[in-house]
């Protein structure tokens, strides 16, 4: 079955996940994550991407951007993705595909979703069971929105602006956000969303991108033939 177009709506923050291929390790050790997340800073503000969170997984990254134009995001993914895979093969002496085909990239509903998405990513380690809590896994934006470090790279969206008045406040609140971890069926809906491409929002939100959106954002109705209804007669 063919891939999706990619579905793109002008001011709408994008959730992405690329993968190694067949799964595959993209990141032997802190020099590979080092090297990716430089060139990752270096490209996205190349492409003017406004860069909200990430995470480096050992084979597979998260990131959660706001490309400013259609077709940004994927010219900027194929030039970050030359430049490692040319990185990685020299390094690690082999050749070949490093990632798994078309990065998977699905458009947030910022007002339903941003936070959430943000959180999400922060807390993959600790779903993935590399870490026990997201302070312990070095490679992701959950430092940077904790409080531990500042990371150049990355833009606080005013969602997360608005968790409190202060940086103390806001950190505080983040580091509040993560340990009450996210439900499953969250996490679930967000992960469906960005692997088969569909917009992840509210129904009142795909109704307003609807003409807005460079493809349907949402599955059309199933359509079928209607359900017989049997009247039960009276004894």
């Amino acid at each position: 079955m063919a891939r999706l177009p990619r579905l793109y709506v002008p001011g709408c923050p994008q959730h992405v996940i690329q993968r190694g291929n067949a799964r595959r390790l993209v990141f032997r050790d802190d020099a590979d994550r080092a090297a990716y997340l430089a060139w990752l800073g270096e490209v996205m503000r190349g492409y003017r991407i406004t860069l909200f969170a990430y995470v480096l997984m050992e084979n597979h990254v998260h990131l959660l951007v706001l490309p400013p134009a259609e077709g940004a995001l994927g010219r900027a993914m194929q030039a970050l993705g030359r430049r490692y895979v040319r990185y990685f093969n020299d390094r690690h002496e082999q050749s070949g595909t490093l990632w798994e085909g078309r990065y998977r990239a699905t458009i947030i509903d910022s007002e339903r979703y941003l936070i959430e998405c943000m959180c999400y990513i922060d807390l993959n380690p600790v779903r993935a069971g590399v870490a026990r809590e997201p302070a312990a896994f070095k490679w992701s934006s959950y430092h940077h929105h904790a409080g531990g470090q500042i990371d150049p790279a990355l833009t606080d969206p005013p969602r997360y602006w608005a968790l409190g008045n202060t940086p103390f406040a806001r950190q505080q609140a983040w580091r509040e956000l993560c340990a009450e971890g996210m439900s499953a069926s969250d996490s679930q809906r967000i992960s469906d969303a960005t692997n088969k491409g569909w917009a992840l929002g509210s129904d009142a939100f795909n109704a307003s991108i609807a003409d807005a959106a460079s493809r349907r954002p949402v599955p059309s109705p199933k359509r079928g033939r209607p359900s017989l209804k049997i009247n039960s007669v009276p004894n």
